[in-house]
Order: C-alpha cells, then structure tokens, then sequence
C-alpha cells in the first residue's frame, strides 16, 4: 500500500478523507487520531461490510501503530477501487508530530494543571488524595520515585503528585522515574515529548529488559512486569527513595478481583501498599486506587493529551505489561463482561471492590496467610 507522510496528511481537508484504526480495541482505548473510524482487519468480512458503508469519494488512509502493518497491506481484494493509503509513522507519529518545542508547552502544562484544580478535581485529585490519606501512602519525610511508563495512567499520576505536594500538608520529596526497557526510538521520544509537555522533570535509566524476554515463550509478560519492578525498585534505592508509586486504578483493581476468580481460581486483589520482599525497607504504593479510568481518559481527551499506549519490543500490539502476566485480550474481555454485568446492576463495580474488605472467614472453606494455608476444619 502506498504511504502518506503526516506532512501530506495534515494538508488534506476533512471532507477528503477518512482515518481508519486498524490497531486492537484495548490500545485504541489509549488514543485515537480524530474523526477517525475503528476498523480491525482480523475478520475480513467484517472489515470489508464496514468499508464498504464509507463515502466511495473519500481517500482510505489506514494507520496501525508505527505505519508498519498498514504499509505492508494488500490493497487489492476488497480494497481494489478505493484510494488507499498507509499512514507514515502510524499514530506514534501523529502524536510526535503534535507534541513540538514551541511556546505552546507552558501553556499545555498549565491546561492541564488547572484542568485537575478545577475541572476535574472531584473526579481526579479527590480520590487521589483519599486513597492517600486511607491507606496512609505519603508519610513525613518520604522519598517516592513516581515510576513512569508513558501511558495515560503514570503520567496523570505524576502530575498528581506534583499537585499534592503543593499543599504541604506532609513533607515528602518525589523522583519522576523512567525506565526505558528497550522502547523503539518512536517510544522513546513519545516519553520524552510528554513530560516535556507536562512539566514533569523526569529520571530516565536504561535496562535491557526486553532482549531478555524476547525469547521467552511462556508467561512473558508476567517474567517482564517481574523484571521491570525489580529494576525499578534498585534505582529507586540506588536514588535514596523508600517508595516506589504505579499508576494502577480502580479499574485495575476490579479487574484483578474478578478475574483472580475467573481464571486463577483464587481470591486476591491488587493491594493499595505493600512491603517489598526483595529490597528492604522499600514499599511499593498505588495512589490512583480509587481513581476511575474513565475520568482519566476524559482528562487526558480534554487536554489533547496522546500518551504511549504500547511498551512491548516484540509484539507491539499489547498493552501494559500486567503483573500476574494476563494478556490484554484477557483483561478486555473482563472489562466487558464487568460493562455487562453492570447494565443490569449499576453497583457491581463498587460490589466487586468491597468484596475483598467484607471477607467473611467463618464462611471460607480455606485461605492463606503468610503462605500457609489454613482450612475451616482445623477450627471445626
């Protein structure tokens, strides 16, 4: 397929094309160019029934992540007849390409810092702060490494954490870091440009993370999440910090619940704070616990924010690397089914949260603690 520069695409009117998303839903739920339509090409009945609904007058410029896939894709079949095109440097191009060294950057990041003083306070800072002050996060005198991947979650994050120490109810200190386990040049530079954009003075260190994992064909996932949090705590500790800070939310933590349940045959949730095992005196915090993702999205689509939606060297289709080594299909297909169960009930999210602090263990057949495992017979 012939290819368009995003010099060439960004001359084009509106009314001369249309932008279509091959990438998978997850990612897309990271960003989209706007206007444009989401069209996977795994099923080709589908894809081709839904192309064909498009103004036959229009160019097709199709675009993936870094330009790669779409360049290499056929436009004979059911694209014979149309005027296609790949989009050069996919949508990590696009949002390069919107993010420059102009003057615009302060008043971008003073777009967004406002945007959570005001606007989006109650539904950001609010919880922020809560889950904070609940779960005792920041104490006097902490030293807490913001770990940063690129996505929409960390970032915010940061940008939090700058926010809340601003009202100096606690004296803390913060370090922005910023692994780099091997990202691609476009990657790379994403991280870059946004904390540049955001004012977030960011630590960046190298690891070789994923050549490591590139071989690996079981759980890769879950060796590599593995492997970034040790990292991420030694630098922490090497910089003098006792506590490092994920951007993992609300969602996440239901997630996990539910499907600790429906595919690890376990009840377990994604703790707010936990002691490291490996690194003494480190503690690993989760200060957007009670933040929801659709506020976060709704935050970043509000400031024109396009953050990195992929870290992975070898598929670069999948989404964060989760820390029980799930895949996004599998984290996709429990946010619908929790988007289904809902419609029926409008409390189940908060229903499925609770659940892990209302453990009733008069009615527990058996659980463990401290790895060893306790039965209701033993008490009997």
């Amino acid at each position: 397929m012939k290819e368009i520069s995003l010099e060439e695409f960004e001359k084009l009117g509106k009314d001369e094309y249309v932008a279509i998303d091959i990438r998978d839903e997850q990612v897309r739920d990271y960003g989209m160019i706007p206007d444009a339509v989401a069209i996977s090409l795994d099923n080709v009945d589908e894809a081709e029934k839904k192309i064909a609904m498009l103004p036959a007058d229009k160019k097709l410029v199709f675009y993936c992540d870094f330009g790669r896939k779409t360049r290499d894709l056929d436009d004979t079949g059911f694209l014979a007849g149309w005027d296609c095109y790949s989009l050069s440097g996919g949508y990590t191009g696009y949002v390069c390409s919107k993010i420059s060294d102009t003057d615009d950057l302060e008043e971008r990041r003073k777009k967004a810092e406002s945007s959570i003083q005001k606007k989006y306070h109650k539904q950001l800072f609010s919880p922020f702060a809560k889950a904070c002050k609940t779960y005792k996060l920041i104490e006097e005198g902490d030293k807490i490494a913001v770990c940063i991947s690129g996505g929409k979650d960390s970032m915010l994050m940061a940008k939090l954490f700058q926010e809340i120490q601003r009202h100096r109810q606690c004296n803390f200190e913060l370090t922005f870091l910023v692994m780099d386990p091997g990202y691609n040049k476009e990657n790379r530079a994403l991280i870059e440009s946004n904390a540049k954009a955001l004012g977030i003075p960011v630590t960046i260190f190298e690891s070789d993370i994923f050549d490591a994992v590139d071989t690996i064909e079981k759980n890769p996932c879950y060796l590599c999440a593995r492997m970034r949090r040790g990292y991420l705590y030694n630098k922490a500790k090497e910089l003098g910090c006792n506590k490092i800070a994920l951007g993992h939310h609300y969602d996440d933590v239901i997630e996990t619940i539910l499907m600790g349940m429906l595919y690890g045959g376990q009840v377990q949730t994604m703790m707010p704070k936990l002691h490291s095992i490996h690194f003494e005196g480190m503690e690993l915090i989760r200060p957007l616990y009670f933040v929801r993702e659709s506020d976060i999205c709704s935050w970043r689509d509000y400031n024109d924010l396009h953050f990195l939606q992929c870290a992975c060297h070898f598929t670069e289709t999948c989404s964060t690397c989760h820390e029980d080594g799930t895949t996004s299909s599998k984290r996709l297909e429990t946010k619908k089914l929790i988007a289904s169960l809902k419609e029926v009930n409008p409390f189940v999210e908060s229903n499925i949260f609770k659940s892990v602090e209302n453990v009733n263990l008069d009615t527990v057949i058996a659980y463990k603690k401290k790895g060893v495992k306790h039965h209701f017979l033993d008490e009997y």
